[in-house]
């Protein structure tokens, strides 16, 4: 699949939540989206337990991997790591406000090292067949955003990376917590939509506080080359089953909530065999009905029964069926009085 395509549609790597078992969730609810690994220090890869890290299901792709860090030899060293592992593309951070993230010199903070950035993204390219992408914030604190989007990008770029996933937001790195820098910094998707412009021969999605397929489709139209999501593909996980069809243009039927169960049914089967608990699965499910009849039942059921010793498919069912009798319901209001 051509790079630009992949990049038409993307859920947002999430720390905690976007993990092997969500992105096997969003798969089956679309085969094109571009999916994200959670955030990986380059020092993790290089070191750690590289399968626990890495490993995932082959029926993610195309699946790229996030890495943080700020060395370019050992970032260098983990792109080829994951490159190995079969990731389609290696993206580095440079948008995480969290603390933890600052005093490891990796994230937002670097977007105010704009040429360590650049050699750093020299590095991962040189390192790797697949692409090397940057994912950024406007700009950090007391930064002009046009000077610090732009600059990055400029030294990025002529280092010879071509593809950049934008939040459209400043990350104040002090004053905010990680969760007010998701929310109170304004958005500035106009800026980003003039960096398109002005770059036109880079690949330029955009970031931050999308809600919708509608919302999306907007963005597309007004030049950017791809649209992320991030919470919302996450808390409303059934809306991913539109994408194929209204965002790709594929002439397929959309994917509705139902029938992703069943599609995730034999991955829950697999992993369950392989000793994964139930909830470390059915957490990233919660939001499959939401605004349907019977979505508290849904979320009350794989909750308090999904985290019990030895929970399995039953559960699952039991909460299909919850909301199955609500759905009913609901029509047998809305039937005519004969």
């Amino acid at each position: 699949m051509p790079k630009y395509q992949q990049h038409r549609f993307s859920v947002a790597p999430m720390m905690d939540w976007t993990d092997r078992h969500c992105r096997s969730l969003h798969r089956v609810l679309s085969s094109r989206a571009l999916l994200y690994s959670e955030m990986v220090t380059s020092g993790a890869v290089v070191h750690g337990d590289r399968e626990k890290l890495l490993s995932y299901d082959s029926s993610q792709h195309p699946v790229a991997l996030q890495l943080g860090g700020s060395d370019p030899a050992e970032l260098a060293q983990a792109a080829r790591i994951g490159e190995d592992y079969g990731y389609d593309e290696i993206n580095l951070n440079v948008g995480c406000p969290s603390d933890r993230v600052q005093s490891g010199r990796f994230g937002a903070c670097l977007m105010r090292e704009p040429d360590l950035v650049a050699e750093c993204m020299a590095a991962i390219k040189d390192a790797v067949k697949v692409p090397a992408t940057v994912k950024c914030r406007i700009g950090v604190d007391d930064q002009d955003p046009e000077e610090s989007l732009f600059g990055l990008v400029d030294r990025c770029a002529a280092a010879g990376i071509d593809s950049f996933v934008v939040h459209a937001r400043k990350a104040w790195l002090q004053g905010l917590s990680p969760k007010e820098n998701r929310d109170i910094p304004p958005l500035d998707y106009e800026l980003v939509y003039r960096l398109k412009r002005e770059r036109p021969n880079l690949t330029i999605v955009v970031n931050g506080g999308v809600p919708s397929i509608d919302a999306t489709l907007e963005h597309l139209a007004r030049g950017v080359d791809g649209v992320m999501l991030g919470r919302a593909a996450y808390h409303e996980a059934g809306l991913l089953g539109e994408v194929d069809r209204r965002v790709f243009g594929l002439d397929v039927a959309d994917i509705d909530s139902f029938e992703a169960v069943e599609r995730y049914r034999p991955y829950l089967a697999r992993e369950l065999a392989a000793g994964t608990h139930l909830a470390a699965m059915s957490r990233h499910m919660l939001g499959l009905f939401h605004g349907l009849p019977g979505a508290r039942a849904w979320r009350r059921i794989l909750t308090v029964e999904g985290v019990k010793s030895g929970a399995g498919l039953d559960v699952v069912d039991r909460a299909l069926e919850a909301v199955r009798v609500a759905l009913a319901a609901r029509e047998e209001r809305a039937a005519p009085v004969a």
